[in-house]
């Protein structure tokens, strides 16, 4: 019903031509802004996000190097390895041993007060006397085997180097159960004169300083931040009961392990981004956020602009319906007037009362009306002229000297019993016959062109003996472009007989066509032997000339394009020992 009023109502016509008008732009304007605005704010958050991950991975890391310098300092206090020795092998006077108690413990409680990341000192041993700033409970460590402690068994396997922990309430902290949460930095301490194991070194730096760092970083208004080591199991979080733990997203666990520093994943079916930048002891700052924070807001502002559009709609088609009334009335009078006129009365006058162009168009009608006799007159006279144009066009269709031949070949390959091929010729000449003879009208497409172009190269192979390849290559849309009637055939034909043919071997026509500012260029390049330049000069002159079957087809060209498109069109040769290049330059009459 509706493509019914499409067809038959103006009115209706108009409504749509102005709701399209009015559509068309506000929701290209909304998904190109959509689109746009959404490109932009992703890259602006993704820089920011990679910013900010390097801003946290670089004050984590200043945190980090303050525990373990802190370590590297007592290590190599050689006043207080000397204590511990001498705690371990030599007995001590009472005023030795306080001196010795008071030096460590003051010189561990001042070491603390210089960073206020550090939280606690320990130095542990296995027997004898363990030392601790702050409020340090040699109570809580008699409650534990030391050497069966995790930490402890990998500070002896490190042998020296540092052995990171993640985040954890103090153990030996004399301050009640879990009052502390540190993260800790633990190694052996070396007698320097033997290298043996002496003492454990434990710095612990301030937990909720580094998850009150860690939570000022804002990712989206749900994201947050999370460290994980280079295994993937997570070390500080503001989820205390996920620590040493693996992430346990398959998806996201690979990203982190990946070198990427930003990634896209899945979490219940929610498209997640995330960001990783790599802290100084090797860890990893991970930051992750739900996709729709990113651009929810543009989601919101599109839909806005969608509900707007349809608005206009509504508005456009009032205003259509107002417009298509005030155009249809006076253009049903003509249509009825037009009406007589195409039944024969041409006696038939009409009047519009209006000072716009449906006023013009009834003045127009009678002058039409009053002429119609001479243009019929001239109608038939364009129409004798251009009947004959397409008779000389159809005596050039198939050239009798080629047919000649053809027919020739054709008769030789039965003479010889070469009844395969002879037949195979025949198809291929009754195919191309039926192709070309059986089209009506003067242009046909591109495509049709070229499709009746392969008949003739089969036919042309067969005759030669030769195998002809033939490329095509079309901007989009181009194949449907209408020509005169073999307007390719002769210059492909020219390119096999003079060109290819002459070489005994298998040839190439490349046939191309493109668009250039207002004209199309079709371009039919060859591989054969090419022109002298002599020659070459007769060939651009052969539109003029009748004497020979290369003038004959070149003619035939020059005159198509001549005749049917815009006077600036013109062929173009090129020849070379490489093969002959012919462009053709077509610009349609407007």
């Amino acid at each position: 019903m509706i493509t019914e009023l499409l067809k038959k109502r103006f009115a209706v016509k108009v409504i749509v031509a102005i709701l399209i008008v009015c559509l068309i732009p506000t929701v290209f304007n909304s998904f190109f802004f959509y689109h746009s605005a959404s490109n932009i704010v992703k890259e602006n958050v993704r820089e920011s996000s990679l910013q900010i991950a390097r801003q946290a991975a670089d004050s984590l890391s200043y945190i980090f190097s303050n525990g373990s310098d802190m370590a590297d300092l007592i290590y190599s206090n050689e006043r207080i390895q000397e204590i511990v020795k001498k705690d371990l092998h030599e007995s001590l006077s009472p005023a030795e041993f306080e001196s010795s108690q008071e030096y460590i413990t003051s010189y561990l409680n001042s070491t603390i007060y210089s960073s206020s990341f550090v939280r606690i000192i320990y130095v542990l041993k296995d027997k004898g006397t363990s030392w601790g700033s702050g409020s340090f409970s040699p109570f809580k460590l008699s409650m534990v085997d030391l050497p069966q402690l995790e930490w402890v068994k990998k500070s002896i396997e490190k042998d020296g180097e540092l052995v990171w922990e993640g985040l954890q309430y103090d153990r030996f902290s004399g301050a009640g159960e879990n009052t502390d949460l540190v993260l800790p930095i633990s190694r052996v301490m070396k007698d320097f004169d033997n290298l043996n194991n002496i003492a454990y070194i434990q710095v612990c730096l301030d937990g909720n300083a580094i998850l009150e760092k860690i939570n000022q970083i804002k990712l989206g208004k749900t994201g947050h931040f999370f460290v994980v080591d280079e295994d993937g199991k997570i070390m500080i979080d503001s989820d205390i009961q996920s620590i040493n733990s693996p992430v346990e997203n398959k998806d996201l666990r690979k990203h982190i392990l990946s070198k990427k520093q930003e990634f896209q994943f899945k979490e219940n079916e929610v498209n997640f981004y995330g960001v990783k930048q790599q802290i100084g002891n090797g860890w990893s700052i991970v930051g992750v956020v739900p996709v729709s924070e990113i651009t929810g807001e543009i989601t919101t502002i599109q839909r806005i602009i969608i509900i707007a559009s349809a608005l206009f709609g509504i508005v456009a088609i009032f205003i259509g319906i107002i417009l298509a009334k005030r155009v249809t009335e006076p253009v049903n009078v003509l249509t009825n007037q037009m009406k007589l006129v195409g039944n024969g009365d041409f006696n038939v006058r009409t009047s519009v009362n209006s000072t716009d162009e449906i006023g013009m168009m009834s003045i127009q009608f009678n002058h039409m009306i009053n002429q119609v006799e001479d243009l019929l007159e001239q109608v038939k006279e364009e129409q004798f002229h251009k009947q004959e144009a397409e008779l000389r066009a159809i005596k050039h269709r198939i050239n009798p000297h080629f047919l000649f031949n053809t027919l020739s070949t054709i008769r030789w390959l039965v003479q010889f019993n070469q009844t395969e091929r002879a037949n195979h010729a025949l198809s291929a000449l009754s195919s191309l016959l039926e192709a070309n003879m059986g089209k009506t009208g003067t242009f046909i497409t591109i495509k049709e062109e070229i499709e009746m172009i392969k008949k003739f190269m089969v036919i042309l192979q067969i005759r030669y003996e030769q195998t002809f390849f033939l490329h095509t290559q079309f901007d989009k849309g181009l194949e449907d472009f209408l020509l005169p009637r073999m307007l390719l055939q002769p210059i492909v034909e020219n390119a096999i007989f003079h060109g290819i043919v002459p070489t005994g071997q298998e040839g190439t026509i490349a046939i191309t066509g493109r668009e250039i500012n207002n004209a199309i260029e079709i371009e039919i390049r060859d591989n054969g032997i090419g022109f002298d330049h002599k020659l070459l000069r007769q060939l651009k002159q052969s539109a003029n000339e009748t004497n020979s079957f290369v003038g004959i087809g070149l003619r035939h060209v020059y005159d198509s394009i001549k005749l049917y498109f815009h006077q600036d069109s013109k062929v173009e040769l090129q020849s070379s020992k490489e093969g002959t290049i012919v462009k053709l330059i077509l610009i349609p009459i407007k």
